[in-house]
Order: C-alpha cells, then sequence, then structure tokens
C-alpha cells in the first residue's frame, strides 16, 4: 500500500516542523504549504534534507481561495491526493480591542479560519470518495477560555471548532474524521521568545504541570488522530494545555 499524503499548512514554523518531522518518522509522506513571502523556505528544504527529510514543499496563500485550489492542485498532480489535511497556518495581531483596526482584525480571521475552509475545500470530496481522511484543525487554549487582547485569534480559532463540528457531521459515514487540538502554551521559539519573568510571573502559574508543552507532544496527538485507532474520534475538540483550562 502506498503511503499516505499528510499534508501540513504551515509546516515550516516552529509547530509545523515538529508536526512534519514527526509524521514523516510515522511513515507517511509529508507536503508542508508555506507563505509565498517567506524568503527561507529553500533554505529550510535545504537543511531538513541534510536531516534526512524529504519534504515537498509549496507555497500557497492559505486566506485565498485560489490559491489553496492551485496549491493542491499541483500537489495532486506531482505528490498524490491529499489523505491527512493538517490545518495549522496561523498569525496573531494582539491588542485590545480598542486599539484592534479592520485590518488586524481581517487578517487573522483570513488566515486562521479561512484557511479552514480554503485547504479543506480543496481535499474533502477526495477523501470521502475514497472512503478515508483525516482533518485535523490546530486551535487553542485561547480559542476555549479566551484571552486578553486577543479577541481576533480567540474568535478564529473557536469558528475552527464549529467548523469541525459541523462538518464531521457530513462525513462521519464516509470514512473521513474531522476534530479539533486546542494546544496550550507550547515551547516554541515564539513563545520561549517572551521574556523569562513573564513566564515565571504570568505564565507557569496557570499551568497545573507547572511547564510548557512540547512541540512533539502535540505532534504526537496529531499521529494518534490519523490512525486506525482513532477512527471513533469524530468532532471533537481536545485539550492538550498541562490542565490549563479544563472543558
Amino acid at each position: 500500500m502506498a503511503k499516505r499524503v499528510a499534508l501540513i499548512t504551515g509546516g515550516m514554523g516552529g509547530l509545523g516542523e515538529t508536526i512534519s518531522t514527526k509524521m514523516a518518522d510515522a511513515g507517511y509522506t509529508v507536503v508542508v504549504t508555506y507563505s509565498p513571502s517567506n524568503t527561507t523556505a529553500q533554505k529550510w528544504t535545504a537543511d531538513m534534507k541534510a536531516r534526512g527529510y524529504s519534504f515537498h514543499a509549496y507555497p500557497a496563500d492559505v486566506g485565498d481561495y485560489d490559491s489553496c485550489a492551485a496549491c493542491i492542485d499541483k500537489i495532486s498532480r506531482e505528490v498524490g491526493p491529499v489523505d491527512i489535511l493538517v490545518n495549522n497556518a496561523g498569525i496573531t495581531r494582539d491588542m485590545t480591542f480598542k486599539k484592534m483596526t479592520k485590518a488586524d482584525w481581517d487578517a487573522v480571521i483570513r488566515t486562521n479560519l479561512d484557511s479552514c475552509f480554503n485547504m479543506t475545500k480543496q481535499v474533502c470530496d477526495g477523501m470521502v470518495d475514497r472512503a478515508w481522511g483525516r482533518v485535523i484543525n490546530v486551535s487553542s487554549v485561547n480559542g476555549s477560555k479566551g484571552a486578553f487582547g486577543q479577541t481576533n485569534y480567540s474568535a478564529a480559532k473557536a469558528g475552527m471548532h464549529g467548523f469541525t463540528k459541523a462538518l464531521s457531521l457530513e462525513v462521519a459515514r464516509k470514512g473521513v474524521t474531522v476534530n479539533t487540538i486546542s494546544p496550550g502554551y507550547i515551547g516554541t521559539k515564539m513563545v520561549t521568545a517572551i521574556p523569562k519573568e513573564i513566564l515565571d510571573s504570568k505564565i507557569l502559574p496557570q499551568i497545573p504541570v507547572g511547564r510548557l508543552g512540547k512541540p512533539e507532544e502535540i505532534a504526537g496527538l496529531i499521529i494518534y488522530l490519523c490512525s486506525e485507532e482513532a477512527a471513533f474520534v469524530n468532532g471533537a475538540n481536545i485539550a492538550i494545555n498541562g490542565g490549563q483550562h479544563m472543558q
């Protein structure tokens, strides 16, 4: 049987890179998307190859429907049909609602929420036709509990799970599962760049296990959701936040 093809949007980012490498280790053919404005994509691909990972990498503006359609068409022709989609791409534009502009709102909704429709729309029918597929939407603890200065981000991440619940009902009998995972604070470059005094005084005290999550722990959950053993998990929002927020 041919290897299943897994597509990770934003696969070159801190968390995305770990998801990509761990999925390759698990035996999947891994395809990553990156922003067309990313000038380091070629270097990243070369660096990964030096580490033993031959990833397929394609530019896509995940917030633009036509860009996503063109990207998936090319992937389907050059690599094969997508069996697993991990909607991981995301951005932040954090500020209080008072200071937030329409552009700040639109950018986050477009990249974090519109992207779920734009990418899933291209691959879902194929998954249904082949009677197997996995869609995994990477949300956030802040989509479940809210966060000061993140009305745009929290709205987008909460919207991802509404999308998950509705779509999972439509494709459940077709061998396709759709699930959300909601990570808490993970030890990526973005989070570890937060000043240590802020981490120690504001963030870690909120986390009962007393530490940041590891990117490998998020990747491990995704790999489980891709497995045959997870076929009965559908329409779920799995919290992976060290106990910071319990639903």
